[in-house]
């Protein structure tokens, strides 16, 4: 059984995010602030985060930063009713995998879920090779563009991943020729009606 850990100062929330997970046969654990969290997750392996981004003492924001130094690869999903990109950049730069937008819908929310829990299963599986790291690849990003990559459908543009993870342009070419010359993804060319043709990354 998945084990969630739900982290929201709003009871309300943590009371849905729980039936949720009752009505899929996970595991719900509630936090009502981070510190109360962090203990959570140091006594449980936890599947799966979703975490708030406007708390009071301890914001989601740091909330990420500090579950990142204690479990630097389970999937963090930030609940927010803020859209801006600035927030979501920060939010990416602190190690978030994911985000959902306040009101929750749950079809949304369980979708989200779903995914990260595949994704999180299918690397706890799989026989990873050792990497070595070169100067200019950090492992924290190198998994939150992979994280974003497998979430999505095969054959996805650098643009996309750039768009999707808000890290700059360069900096994902950079992450994605590593990928490439470490013989972990492929690059495809499709042409589509107008303009030139596209180069695709996948996962080989």
């Amino acid at each position: 059984m998945k084990k969630i850990l739900a982290i929201d100062d709003n009871k309300d929330i943590l009371l849905g995010i729980s039936e949720i997970c009752r009505l899929k046969n996970w595991t719900a654990y509630l936090a009502q602030g981070v510190n109360e969290a962090l203990e959570v997750l140091s006594a449980n392996d936890i599947d799966l985060i979703l975490i708030d981004y406007h708390m009071p003492i301890i914001s989601g924001l740091v909330g990420v930063e500090k579950i990142r130094k204690i479990n630097p690869r389970v999937p963090i999903i930030v609940l927010t009713i803020d859209e801006q990109q600035s927030l979501a950049d920060a939010f990416i730069d602190a190690g978030a995998s994911d985000f959902a937008l306040k009101p929750i819908k749950v079809p949304d929310l369980i979708s989200r879920i779903r995914v990260h829990l595949k994704y999180s299963e299918s690397t706890k599986e799989q026989t990873v090779k050792k990497r070595e790291y070169v100067k200019g690849i950090n492992e924290s990003t190198l998994n939150i563009i992979e994280n974003f990559i497998r979430s999505r459908s095969p054959g996805i543009t650098l643009d996309e991943v750039s768009e999707g993870t808000g890290y700059a342009y360069q900096t994902v070419h950079r992450y994605l020729t590593y990928l490439i010359e470490n013989g972990e993804m492929d690059m495809t060319y499709s042409s589509g009606k107008k303009g030139r043709p596209k180069a695709k990354y996948h996962f080989t």
